[in-house]
């Protein structure tokens, strides 16, 4: 197998051949047929998330088909199609686990994080994990569902069921769940870096009511917002834009520093909320409302030896929806 491999923190990733790993009870090997790059991948690189174990492939947006089967699992045989997300494994024991809320074990392992995710040829992945995909749909244009869809659907439902919606960066996640939030018939406004008409355009292109910059006051009060740009600064303005008894949903897995802010502007009975992670129940929910709002992911493929200028057009902000890395 192939894998672009991330040896310390900071360091470009290198490519590295290794054996085809072998699937353990439980585990299945997956070829992989594309990986999307996600603003985790860049906090994974770039050392901002703690107890990376090094050298680790990153990669959690990973779709491809079943080549091996380890003992013990069912649901899953060579030659199917599935998806890897994020989470890859739960304890089952802890608090979180035993109310349903796996998404906050105490023991969890990420993909990409804590075990070799899909910047890679193959990966091998807990079958109870993985999600069956189907046949309908490019593999390239389906991986940025696996995270920037499943947590944009999760923030959506965190922001609650308010018209008047605002999305603060409109990248991968951004532009799939206004799509879905379109088709629940709310009310879209996109805010974006200054001066990225760009971003703007796809917004619009995508349904949005009205998009500008992250400074600008929305033409009407919002009932919520959610926040996909990792910037403590967007908090404050988010809080100024929605009503009385509104939400502000910060949905990434690492933000700077949220700044000091009046009390005035949450007052109201205004909340502010973080997503962490994600349940197994969020992608069955999520798979069946993207059908049923009928997603296209806006993409830009890259082969997997050119991951290191995919993150580089992502930390700068030069990609326009979703990057995708394909083997």
């Amino acid at each position: 197998m192939h894998a672009m491999v991330l040896a310390a923190r900071g360091a470009p990733l290198t490519p590295v051949e290794r054996p085809d790993p072998i699937p353990g009870p439980g585990e299945v090997r997956i070829k992989v047929g594309a990986c999307g790059v996600c603003r985790t991948d860049l906090h994974v690189v770039d050392g901002e998330l703690p107890d990376i174990p090094y050298p680790i492939v990153p990669g959690h947006e990973v779709v491809g088909r079943v080549e091996a089967v380890g003992s013990g699992v069912a649901g899953l045989q060579p030659g199917m199609r599935v998806g890897v997300p994020w989470l890859g494994f739960t304890c089952g024991e802890c608090f979180y686990c035993r109310a349903d809320k796996e998404n906050l074990c105490d023991r969890p392992k990420f993909t990409g994080y804590t075990r070799d995710g899909g910047f890679a040829s193959h990966l091998v992945a807990d079958s109870r994990y993985c999600f069956p995909l189907g046949e309908e749909g490019e593999d390239a244009a389906l991986a940025p569902l696996l995270c920037a869809g499943l947590i944009g659907w999760r923030s959506l439902v965190m922001a609650g069921e308010g018209k008047a919606l605002g999305i603060y960066g409109f990248g991968a996640a951004g532009h799939i769940v206004a799509q879905v939030a379109r088709a629940q018939g709310r009310t879209i406004h996109a805010f974006t870096r200054r001066g990225d008409e760009e971003a703007q355009k796809l917004a619009l292109s995508l349904g949005a009511d009205w998009a500008g910059a992250s400074e600008d006051k929305p033409p009407a009060e919002l009932d919520a917002a959610i926040i996909y740009a990792p910037v403590g600064p967007l908090v404050p303005l988010a809080l100024r834009a929605v009503r009385k008894g509104g939400r502000v949903v910060c949905a990434g897995i690492h933000m700077s520093d949220i700044p000091s802010f009046p009390y005035s502007i949450l007052w109201g009975e205004r909340q502010i909320v973080s997503v962490a992670n994600l349940t197994r129940k969020d992608g069955t929910d999520f798979f069946m409302a993207a059908a049923r709002a009928n997603i296209r992911t806006h993409t830009t493929v890259f082969p997997l030896e050119r991951a290191n200028e995919a993150l580089a057009r992502l930390r700068d902000g030069k990609l326009v929806g979703a990057a995708v890395l394909r083997p």
